[in-house]
């Protein structure tokens, strides 16, 4: 049996790697993307570590609001199939 080569385990890696920001950019949608980058943009706008550090804990904020279903699956009501 021939095992793959070096070379091509590789470029399998970097392939997933690489395509990774938009698997991310898929699961998360077009919307919240922005709605993520704008305490960010307005933080940077501002050019204040005050700002930069309101913009984390709002940041904080919203990814745990979205990690919610991840830390406890039994949060929402289980979906009936439909027949």
């Amino acid at each position: 049996m021939n095992e793959p080569g070096t070379g091509a385990i590789v470029r399998y890696v970097l392939a997933k790697w690489a395509t990774g920001g938009s698997g991310g950019l898929l699961e998360l949608g077009p919307v919240m993307v922005p709605r993520l980058w704008e305490p960010i943009a307005a933080a940077e706008e501002a050019d204040s570590d005050e700002q930069r550090l309101a913009a984390y804990h709002q940041l904080r904020q919203m990814i745990s609001w979205l990690k919610v279903p991840l830390d406890d699956p039994t949060v929402y009501p289980a979906q009936r199939s439909a027949e």
